[in-house]
């Protein structure tokens, strides 16, 4: 390694074989001990270059301890209380201390509060209300109330992650307030995971805040979860990513087909929030695989993929599923990189039935139906997550290839992170016929670097990595000078 002229300067043969800036190679050290991993299977051969082979992180000492106090049993009792509501459809009694959407909401406050009590003060939460007035599936003015725990992060509090279920349910007929409508698969087995999350969670200290909400109004047209993107957004909040928890309760297909180890996470391509002139740079230069929610989804792969979890996880390239959508998409809309985890298969008997008994058979969506090990390992996928995005710097900001000249290198250039522990960066690369990233190069505690390999070729990403070892999700470069 050595000195390296800009292309400005225009490099020498020699000078421009050198893989780092000066500046770049004097720190790379600092980044240079990566965490613990097994090896990952690469799509394609490895391009050539630079750097080593990417390969998974494997969670630290205390990620292990959070996913071990994950507990089955209280995600059953949390989901068979909630279907033990009979509806907690939007249209039901707010009042009624039994039954419907506001005994079901009241009961989700308490439990949340008690956690928040064990927080030292970190923790709180809120009843997040207003009033939809008639839209569709909402026929007359209704009070929509979205029940909010926030956990303020220590250092870098401004940097948001945010996970949801919805508590509302629905029978076949998504106007019917009055049948039974338990709602166990969709989605106590989403809140479930929320509050499980909020559990053990709230006795520890993360370097970032996480927002976990059970989110309401979903079956009505999404109104809980828009409502609370849209607060976020007007009170200027950096959400660096969102998960939706919607139907993770069973493995088990309509024909009985089973994958219990497998947990879909669907990830948009172009954002749904991109302007047509970016659409038109993305799929001029590349990188239509390659945006802030694929990124995050590769981040996922990347932590939460392993033994601990006992899940893998398997990225659905698509905004969600047909004819259907989650309140992932109400965050996308507002611009941030979000993700819907769901089971890999589904019951479709069982979902948005109403309960009744047909020749023996029964339906409905009923705890009976749901695999209580499967959303307990769904939570430990969330946590894994969650526990790594807070922990870790955040995102790269202001990411740029520099495209003002035509040469056979590529300088990358960024805006520096503001955690105090930050340690420097790393360089990713992979073919652009490969889905994961797979080469890394540590390049140190800068914000510009120029590496020996023509961007026409592959495809570039940046990280930040601490000095725990911790790394960013990717961020993907934009064309600049």
């Amino acid at each position: 390694m050595g000195n390296h002229e800009t292309a400005e300067d225009g490099p020498t043969r020699s000078s421009r074989r050198t893989f780092l800036t000066a500046s770049a190679a004097a720190t790379a050290a600092a980044v240079a001990t990566p965490l613990a991993a097994a090896p990952a299977a690469a799509a394609t051969t490895a391009p050539p270059g630079p750097g080593r082979p990417a390969r998974p992180q494997r969670p630290g000492r205390e990620l292990t301890a959070l996913l071990r106090e994950i507990d089955r049993r209280r995600i059953e009792a949390t989901v068979r209380r909630l279907a033990a509501f009979g509806t907690r459809h939007t249209l039901s009694s707010q009042t009624d201390p039994v039954r419907g959407i506001g005994a079901a909401r009241d009961w989700i406050h308490a439990q949340l509060s008690g956690y928040a009590a064990a927080s030292g003060g970190r923790m709180s939460v809120e009843l997040q209300s207003y009033v939809q007035q008639p839209a569709s599936r909402i026929p007359t003015a209704t009070t929509i109330t979205n029940v909010v725990a926030t956990l303020r992060g220590d250092v870098t509090p401004e940097r948001v992650y945010v996970i949801t279920g919805h508590y509302d349910s629905r029978a076949t007929d998504v106007m019917d307030a009055v049948s039974d409508a338990p709602g166990a698969d969709d989605d106590a087995s989403g809140v479930a995971v929320v509050m499980e999350l909020a559990r053990v969670l709230s006795t520890r200290r993360t370097e970032a805040t996480i927002v976990l909400a059970a989110v309401a109004a979903e079956e009505q047209g999404l109104y809980g979860s828009a409502y609370l993107a849209s607060q976020l957004k007007a009170a200027g909040v950096d959400v660096q990513a969102m998960f939706s928890n919607d139907i993770v309760g069973s493995s088990t297909a309509d024909d009985g087909t089973r994958d219990p180890r497998t947990v879909r996470l669907f990830a948009e391509g172009v954002p749904t929030a991109e302007t047509p002139a970016e659409a038109s740079v993305r799929q001029s230069v590349g990188g239509e695989n390659d945006s802030p929610s694929r990124q995050l989804a590769r981040f996922v792969t990347d932590v939460a993929e392993n033994s601990a979890t006992g899940m893998d996880v398997r990225v659905i390239y698509r905004r969600d599923r047909y004819l259907r959508g989650s309140d992932h998409i109400s965050f996308l809309r507002e611009g941030w990189p979000a993700g819907r985890f769901t089971e890999p298969n589904e019951d479709f008997a069982h979902q948005h039935q109403d309960v009744r008994v047909v020749d023996g058979v029964q339906y409905g969506d009923l705890p009976e139906f749901c695999d209580f090990d499967f959303i307990t390992r769904v939570a430990r996928v969330n946590a894994a997550t969650l526990w790594s995005l807070a922990q870790a710097p955040g995102t790269p900001k202001n990411v740029t290839v520099v495209t003002t000249n035509l040469t056979n290198d590529t300088t990358l250039r960024w805006q520096r992170g503001p955690e105090p522990d930050l340690a420097g960066y790393e360089v990713v690369w992979r073919e652009t016929t490969a889905d994961q990233w797979q080469k890394v190069l540590p390049v140190g505690d800068v914000t510009e670097v120029t590496i020996d390999l023509s961007k026409d070729n592959v495809f570039f990403g940046v990280r930040a990595v601490d000095r725990a070892g911790h790394r960013s999700p990717v961020a993907f470069p934009k064309p600049g000078s």
